[in-house]
């Protein structure tokens, strides 16, 4: 049975670097859509660090993708994508505001070429206000998001172990995306979608949002949200930890006691209730922490599935990728020359999309994208020029 990909058939011209605007391209990939990376001619994206497809980064966030390498400063290479337009059914850029414009690809000259394309558009702070013009990398947009702050303790700002702020804006963009073809499909118009690292970074900073109002306006910490999840990071007597995640059920405080052997705390005044074990939850959270240095990890693992307590070991990265759940699920491609790539994290009709393994070096598929609209003279004309 060959693979279900709903996208198939649909063509994206991708006029991203980086990652916001490349990692949506790329779901779109997973998903079966055909996508041409434009590039400039001199070091591609810049990305590529300078090693081309050496670069596992790189390749995570392009593989599968087709490479063409456009100097869009000249106005051969402005023609070229204009003529390309009628092609494509999607354009991706995730420039700052205004740049696009300037060369002439800006939704309006999109459009005017081709009225049906969903053009979106990635910013860090978006179109207009007084930030408007900021240079904005990831760190910028989890710094301004508010995520820093949450994240840490009162006063101890410090920076996270990932880029989060460009993966979340690159599946807000792709969300925009799909819902632009979708949209298209219903009135046969393309659209005008854009979003920005700060807007997007709101998609997962809106439970601290909630939680500030909920507790008076006071701002929200690391800490804020625990006693209201009734949650716990513990660690064990291996160098293991335990991540435990109760919230208001009563069964589950029950059944944690079972497990930890101390049932009389399910009858101490202060943890009797889940309204008691929010207002005493720092004082409750002690006596767990020392239960858990008791045992290791495998030992707790056993007896918190024993008494059916929701929890889930702490996992590194490398775990991850050997886990028999994350096996089971197909999330990872089969390692091939050292590197796992992460698939898109969806199942169509039991069935997990898949990708080509291979990034394109730069400029690879410029003569095949440039000959569906260019003859061979014109092609080298370009190439010499």
């Amino acid at each position: 049975m060959g693979q279900t990909k709903p996208l198939t058939g649909i063509r994206v011209l991708e006029l991203g670097a980086y990652i916001s605007g490349p990692y949506a391209a790329a779901i779109l990939v997973s998903l079966g859509a055909e996508v041409v990376k434009v590039e400039p001619p001199r070091g591609g994206d810049p990305f590529r660090r300078g090693v081309g497809t050496e670069s596992p980064y790189f390749v995570q966030y392009n593989a599968g993708k087709k490479s063409m390498a456009v100097n869009l400063k000249s106005p051969d290479g402005i023609a070229l994508i204009k003529s390309l337009l009628p092609e494509f059914d999607v354009v991706i850029e995730n420039s700052r505001p205004g740049k696009m414009a300037a060369l002439g690809l800006g939704v309006e000259d999109i459009h005017a070429v081709n009225p049906n394309i969903v053009y979106s558009s990635v910013s860090g702070f978006g179109d207009g206000g007084p930030w408007r013009d900021r240079a904005a990398y990831d760190s910028i947009g989890q710094s301004m998001g508010a995520f820093y702050s949450i994240m840490n303790d009162a006063e101890d700002a410090r920076l996270s172990g990932t880029c989060i702020g460009d993966l979340i804006t690159a599946i807000t963009a792709c969300m925009g995306i799909l819902a632009g073809l979708v949209g298209r499909g219903t009135t046969g118009q393309g659209s005008d979608i854009r979003t920005s690292l700060l807007e997007a970074m709101s998609t997962i900073t809106i439970d601290a949002v909630t939680q500030m109002y909920e507790d008076g306006g006071r701002t929200p910490t690391r800490e804020s949200r625990h006693p209201q999840a009734q949650n716990f990071c513990l660690q064990t007597s291996d160098g293991g930890a335990i991540t435990l995640h109760l919230s208001s059920s009563q069964k589950f405080w029950e059944a944690l006691t079972r497990a930890l052997g101390r049932p009389e705390l399910a009858e101490d005044p202060r943890f009797l209730t889940y309204q008691d074990r929010l207002t005493h939850y720092f004082e409750l959270r002690p006596i767990v922490e020392a239960e858990f240095a008791r045992r290791d990890r495998s030992e707790w693992e056993r007896l918190l599935i024993e008494y059916d307590v929701p929890f889930a070991p702490v996992l590194t990265a490398a775990e991850l990728v050997r886990h028999p759940q994350t096996d089971w699920l197909q999330m990872m491609e089969p390692e091939r020359d050292g590197l796992a790539l992460v698939r898109a994290p969806w199942r169509f009709s039991g069935e997990r999309p898949e990708r080509d393994f291979i990034a394109p070096q730069i400029g690879e598929h410029t003569r095949e994208i440039a000959g569906r609209v260019l003859d061979a003279a014109e092609i080298d004309r370009l190439f010499g020029e």
